[in-house]
């Protein structure tokens, strides 16, 4: 299931930087628009699986 996030973002001097309106603690950055997009994605994976083993399951559910 894919989630929709809110970027927020803006350019200054260089890179584009960028966090995410539901986890303002995740912010990265990217010389374009694109790698921002593809990063601030990386980085909400990460979060998402930290402490999670390799060997992890999913399955969806009704809540």
């Amino acid at each position: 299931m894919k989630k929709k996030l809110t970027l927020i973002y803006w350019k200054e001097k260089k890179f584009w930087l960028g966090k995410l309106l539901e986890h303002p603690e995740i912010m990265t950055q990217g010389e374009t628009l694109e790698e921002l997009i593809e990063n601030i994605k990386d980085a909400y994976s990460l979060m998402i699986l930290d402490d999670v083993p390799q060997n992890y399951q999913t399955k969806e559910i009704t809540v």
